[in-house]
């Protein structure tokens, strides 16, 4: 039903969890998206047991274990990219990151983009809020990480609702990336209709210009009436903006489309003499 759906809406990539894989076929999966023209990202957090950032040897490598799972799902279900937070646990921690959890998560994922890469599937690191993980809040911060892992099959995941959270300005922060950037998630301050906020999505689609941005940008939002129970509550989602997602899928097609035809007229008048 999402997969048509989706296709219905005009969208060409849908987005999944990795939740409850087992529950998939994922061979009819595959199948369905390349007969609508959909192409298939897959997002995921590591829970606490498979903390690639822990200073626990045996947790590390049950993350890494986990990692290489995820991507062999991509791979088998036709999808093109792993993201999310793939380098610590997904949650609210209750420490600072330790200098050995850091070089054991880059030495983690240096490990697993090797395989992505073999795979055919792109490797994209979220950087999310600090309620959602300690290690990569910033741009700068998953800028350095990726260095650190010395491939360049690594980049990463930017999403507006935790820049607007952690970036003093989102709009640097995306020209700062440049093409480092393999994924981008527009997801609005409350997690509901776009424009509904208080996010300067004209600042954002300019600089997506001005790095001649041309992957994916896919809308996130979240409503307990629709997404998973257990995502909604580690994403703390306590009120619903929203309960049908038809009109919301719609409303953010226009709205996506709308500025980025907006930012490049603002483009074209600027660049007359």
């Amino acid at each position: 039903m999402a997969l048509r759906k989706t296709a219905e809406h005009g969208y060409r990539t849908i987005e999944f969890a990795y939740l409850r894989p087992e529950k998939f076929d994922l061979d009819r999966l595959a199948k369905l998206a390349q007969s609508l023209d959909v192409e298939i990202g897959v997002t995921m957090g590591l829970p606490l047991d498979r903390d690639i950032s822990s200073d626990d040897s045996a947790t590390v490598a049950a993350g890494k274990a986990m990692l290489a799972d995820a991507l062999r799902a991509v791979r088998d279900i036709g999808g093109n990219k792993l993201g999310g937070i793939l380098y610590s646990a997904h949650t609210k921690y209750n420490r600072v990151p330790t200098k050995k959890g850091w070089d054991n998560s880059v030495k983690a994922i240096a490990e697993t983009a090797a395989l992505a890469e073999s795979f055919g599937v792109d490797l994209v690191l979220e950087l999310v809020n600090r309620f959602e993980s300690n290690l990569l809040n910033t741009t700068a911060q998953g800028l350095k990480f990726i260095e650190e892992t010395g491939s360049d099959h690594v980049l990463l995941h930017l999403d507006t609702f935790h820049m607007n959270i952690e970036e003093a300005n989102p709009a640097a922060a995306i020209r700062m990336a440049g093409d480092k950037i393999g994924y981008f998630h527009i997801g609005e301050s409350n997690r509901g209709y776009l424009g509904d906020g208080v996010i300067n999505f004209d600042l954002i689609f300019d600089a997506l210009l001005d790095i001649d941005y041309k992957r994916d940008i896919v809308f996130e939002s979240f409503s307990t009436a629709v997404v998973d129970e257990g995502l909604s509550l580690v994403c703390a989602i306590w009120r619903d903006t929203w309960t049908d997602n038809d009109p919301l899928a719609a409303h953010a097609k226009r709205f996506i489309e709308t500025k980025m035809i907006e930012a490049e007229r603002r483009r074209a008048t600027n660049a007359r003499p």
